[in-house]
C-alpha cells in the first residue's frame, strides 16, 4: 500500500523567516547537513522544507507530533534527494509500517514543490 505527500511553498517565506528569526530559525527546521548542502540558498531550502511537510503528510500525522530536524533530505553523490528519518519521526514511520521512501523536490525563483511516497508493509492480515 502507498502513502503519499505533496507540498508547496513560497519561497518568499523562507526568506523571510531566515531574515526575521536568522540562526534560530535554520536550527528549528534544518539540520547541520541540509544547512551545509543549502549554503544559505532560500530556493533549496525551501525545497526542503516542502519535503518535510509532504513526508508528515505521507504519515498522516502532520508535522507536530516530531521536530522538524527529525526529518532530513540529504543527496546522494549525483545530487539525488534521499530521505533519512531520526528519533520520532523514524518511531513514527516503523509503528506505521512505513518503509521503503521516495522523496523529489523542485523549485523556481518564486515556488518549491515536495514530494514524498513510501510504501506500506503489508501484514498477512490485510
Amino acid at each position: 500500500m502507498l502513502a503519499v505527500g505533496v507540498d508547496i511553498i513560497e519561497v518568499a517565506r523562507i526568506e523571510q523567516a531566515v531574515a526575521r528569526h536568522g540562526e534560530r530559525f535554520y536550527r528549528r527546521f534544518f539540520t547541520a547537513r541540509e544547512r551545509d548542502f543549502c549554503q544559505g540558498r532560500a530556493t533549496s531550502l525551501a525545497g526542503r522544507f516542502a519535503v518535510k511537510e509532504a513526508v508528515a503528510k505521507a504519515m498522516g500525522t502532520g508535522i507536530g507530533d516530531f521536530n522538524w530536524t527529525d526529518i532530513e533530505v540529504v543527496c546522494d553523490g549525483r545530487g539525488k534527494p534521499e530521505l533519512v528519518l531520526h528519533n520520532k519521526a523514524h518511531r513514527m514511520a516503523e509503528a506505521k509500517g512505513l518503509q521503503h521512501w521516495s522523496i523529489s523536490l523542485s523549485h523556481t525563483e518564486t515556488h518549491a514543490i515536495g514530494f514524498a511516497v513510501a510504501l506500506r508493509a503489508m501484514s498477512d492480515e490485510q
